[in-house]
């Protein structure tokens, strides 16, 4: 079964959505303009409930299908940008300086779009689709936000997807895996605390910068030597902050970075060993380690059956030779992972084709990916909710 013909007579359409979407670029929570222009599609396409305000201001559509009761599925979509400066040169390129779509969620938002224009206009299933619509990817967590507000009950989903594109991956093929697809992401600040002095008289000072240039380079012992290399960690200091004069030993330095973990199992290991090695080295010059570690996104991880199912239906519209069922999992992180803990699922990959890469300020998704994406929305819908 290859791509729809209603899906490519569809893209055109779709694509100018997902232009003007990509000209106006909201962040996090702020998606007003975004979710009302959801709203409104959704409105007109024919859905039997669109909801607006959930998880602060995420929408939720359902389309009911025209043979009979069933269960409900969920699918979702991203609406948020990134605070980037937009350098793609496109026609369509951000109107506001420093925010942009460098992740394509404009392109998540329009395809599942097209998909709701579709499902509206054919209905050719039992039970209902959930149109997720989510806020706050970026960082915000809007996904446990929609969670928390009762979208799941509210709407009586019992199973959940979500897609992403992937730079790299050609267009018009797919790639995930059962289990874990994408990391958990955690963040921490190291305070390490020494005893300031002049520049010329170190041997009276603690110097934090010495203690601090120890701690970056041991905690990459936690990845390199302290975990199976079979159990990915990523452990990255990303920030360094101290001192203000090239003749004065500051008194503090504030190391800020993340770590990246597939299992749970690797994540409390390294939750622990982080703050034993900074402590441990601080006091070894006789300074001080205040750490803070936060807990941020959990892995995502696909459901067995869900993720077989819906290679399945990735293998007929792309064929097999186009799907990738093994896919390495991304040390980046999701916060569809939520959903997953919630409900069962699946999240794939679509393929964005040689593009620069996300969160590039050269980004831009890849049109040319939508009868994919769309024919990808309806035939899980159609299949899972068939009579």
């Amino acid at each position: 079964m290859p791509v729809l013909n209603r899906a490519s007579e569809l893209q055109a359409e779709v694509a100018a959505w997902r232009r003007h979407l990509h000209e106006n670029p909201e962040l996090l929570f702020d998606v007003y303009e975004t979710a009302e222009f959801v709203a409104e599609k959704l409105t007109s396409f024919g859905c039997d409930v669109v909801k607006t305000g959930i998880g602060r201001t995420g929408v939720v559509a359902v389309i009911k299908g025209n043979r009979g009761e069933g269960p409900v599925i969920g699918f979702r979509a991203d609406m948020d940008a990134l605070p980037i400066y937009e350098t793609s040169g496109k026609e369509w390129a951000s109107k506001t300086p420093g925010k942009m779509h460098a992740c394509g969620h404009d392109g998540h938002t329009a395809m599942l779009l097209g998909a709701a224009k579709y499902l509206a206009e054919t209905r050719n299933f039992r039970g209902s689709v959930a149109l997720i619509f989510q806020p706050a990817e970026e960082g915000g967590g809007g996904g446990r936000e929609m969670i928390e507000d009762g979208m799941m009950e509210t709407f009586g989903i019992s199973q959940v997807y979500g897609m992403h594109n992937y730079p790299g991956i050609p267009v018009g093929h797919f790639g995930t895996r059962k289990g874990s697809v994408m990391a958990a992401a955690d963040g921490f600040e190291i305070m390490v605390h020494g005893r300031g002095g002049h520049a010329a008289q170190p041997h009276k000072t603690i110097d934090p910068v010495l203690v601090s240039s120890h701690i970056v380079i041991a905690l990459q012992a936690i990845a390199s030597r302290e975990v199976d290399p079979l159990k990915s960690v990523v452990v990255t200091v990303a920030t360094v902050h101290g001192g203000e004069a090239p003749n004065v030993i500051a008194n503090t330095v504030k190391l800020t970075g993340t770590v990246r973990t597939l299992l749970p199992e690797t994540r409390d290991y390294a939750e622990r060993r982080l703050s034993e090695v900074a402590n441990g080295i601080a006091a070894s010059f006789g300074a001080s380690a205040d750490v803070q570690y936060r807990r941020s996104y959990p892995v995502t991880f696909n459901h067995a059956e869900e993720t077989e199912f819906a290679l399945d239906v990735m293998r007929r519209i792309a064929g097999e030779r186009a799907v990738e069922g093994d896919l390495p999992p991304k040390m980046g992180a999701e916060d569809f992972s939520y959903m997953l803990e919630a409900r069962p699922g699946s999240f794939v990959f679509i393929g964005n084709g040689d593009s620069a890469n996300l969160h590039h300020s050269a980004y831009d998704f890849n049109d040319e990916a939508i009868p994919y994406g769309i024919s990808y929305w309806v035939t899980l819908a159609e299949t899972a909710l068939a009579a």
